[in-house]
């Protein structure tokens, strides 16, 4: 038996008007729904002070503050304040990111550590449990170096150090840096440091 398609059925006059309105609302909808991210989108890149609060009047010139200020005004002046101290936390985190990613970069490439105040040649730091290659890293941008150096350190400076390495908190104590450092100075250069 053979196939034949059929030409469509045309639409009652009953259906035709449905389909009608249901056009008709799907494309009011649409419409809504564009004036509404149009709307939405303008207040939302209105700058803070063209922000309209009810009941409020416009602040005038350097007078930001009155016996008559509504009691909005001191939790805009937080928000504000609050806004600020974000943007300066935001400012720190990037320079901590650009330091790190700074290390990276130079662990990537192999490239000799930046040495400030560490005599001779620089041990091999990460021989102490603890320290990877990005401690190392940081180490020697610290100017830390040697064995020696580490084994030498008093409280106050483990202190001091951990609190450089704020990413690593406790790290030097509880990895006993120091008695790992005397350890393995003795073994590589036979001496006590």
């Amino acid at each position: 038996m053979e196939w034949h398609p059929q030409p469509f059925a045309p639409l009652s006059r009953t259906r035709r008007s449905v389909t009608a309105f249901t056009l008709l609302a799907l494309m009011a909808l649409a419409i809504g729904i564009v004036v509404a991210y149009r709307v939405g989108a303008s207040h939302g890149r209105r700058s803070p002070t063209s922000t309209a609060i009810p009941n409020q009047r416009p602040l005038s010139g350097a007078n930001t503050r009155s016996d008559s200020a509504p009691e909005a005004m001191p939790q805009l002046l937080d928000f504000a304040e609050d806004r600020r101290s974000l943007f300066r936390e935001v400012a720190d985190a990037r320079g901590e990111t650009a330091r790190y990613r700074q290390i990276v970069i130079d662990i990537e490439r192999n490239a000799p550590p930046p040495l400030l105040d560490a005599p001779g040649t620089p041990d091999d730091l990460k021989l102490i449990v603890g320290i990877g290659p990005v401690i190392e890293r940081m180490l020697y941008q610290l100017g830390i170096g040697t064995y020696r150096q580490i084994a030498h350190w008093s409280e106050r400076d483990i202190d001091e150090f951990d609190a450089r390495l704020a990413e690593f908190p406790g790290r030097i104590r509880r990895d006993e840096w120091v008695m790992q450092a005397r350890a393995l100075h003795a073994s590589k250069y036979g001496s006590p440091p």
